[in-house]
């Protein structure tokens, strides 16, 4: 455990560390900068970008220069008429897994690991063998105002029908395929039969965790959120008229980070060294 900082230390280091990742502090106040563009949102999470490298890089970097890079294309790889698509299911501890990690790492946002019932799928060019992109399909957040408006439902409703919604958390393409409308591939193949199939294999006849029942696991929605806000990636994505992809409103509510470079654990060591936990809190160390 580290030592407790003094007060005076800790707060210097919390202020030094929001400043450094793009905030202003002025009169206790934190705040984002004004007008924020996609630019100022990607460094905000930049320290966050840093810290999964520091986390998770080591595992896949073993494998970098013999096997994941093999399957990043240059741009003379690429025939742009020959492009082939295919939809991978990524196993776990397998080649393909580690491809997938590998990717996500080179995003501008943390990707998270999803969460509950998870499918994860590449999109390889079979023209060159070459990674097109990736997504990543998780259970979706149960509050969600701007999605349940939209479609309509009850909290009864919701409670029974949310089992056959799932979320991706993870969505896009890699360069040099991003720069040629790669995304909205990537998009598109998000609402296919395969993944639909997918679901059903993977979750047929699997006793959900919450209310203990089988349901016949039948996907009928993807939703998605973007951490840059608005995304071109979903925009006008048809297929004989039929339009994929739906912007139905924003998100509300507030997130939360870690802070990284010791400064968390300066501050949990303060916590324990000057705080007193509440009821809920010794139930938590307890049981955990």
């Amino acid at each position: 455990m580290s030592k407790a900082p003094s007060a005076k230390h800790l707060r210097g280091a919390i202020l030094r560390s929001l400043r450094k990742q793009g905030y202003s502090v002025k009169r206790g106040l934190i705040r984002m900068p004004r007008n924020p563009s996609k630019d100022d949102y990607r460094a905000l999470n930049a320290m966050a970008v840093r810290k999964k490298h520091e986390k998770c890089g080591p595992g896949v970097q073993p494998y970098e220069d013999d096997l994941l890079t093999k399957y990043i294309a240059n741009g003379w790889d690429v025939e742009p008429r020959g492009i082939t698509p295919k939809l991978v299911l990524v196993q776990r501890e397998s080649e393909h897994e580690r491809l997938f990690r590998y990717a996500c790492l080179h995003w501008s946002i943390p990707v998270s690991a999803g969460y509950g019932r998870r499918l994860r799928f590449l999109v390889l060019d079979e023209s060159n063998g070459k990674l097109i992109g990736l997504f990543g399909l998780g259970d979706p957040v149960y509050a969600m105002q701007a999605r349940d408006q939209w479609i309509g439902w009850n909290k009864e409703a919701k409670a029974n029908r949310l089992y056959h919604v799932m979320d991706a958390y993870v969505l896009g393409a890699v360069p040099p395929y991003s720069f040629l409308l790669g995304g909205k591939l990537v998009a598109m193949m998000v609402c296919s039969n395969e993944v639909r199939n997918a679901f059903h294999r993977k979750y047929d006849g699997h006793e959900s965790l919450i209310r203990k029942e089988t349901r016949p696991p039948h996907l009928v929605l993807v939703t998605t959120t973007s951490a840059l806000g608005r995304s071109s990636i979903y925009n006008r994505i048809r297929v004989n008229g039929q339009q994929y992809w739906t912007s139905v409103g924003f998100t509300q509510g507030s997130g939360d980070f870690q802070f990284s470079n010791g400064v968390y654990d300066q501050i949990r060591a303060y916590v324990e060294r000057h705080c007193e936990p509440t009821a809920i809190h010794e139930y938590r160390r307890v049981r955990s």
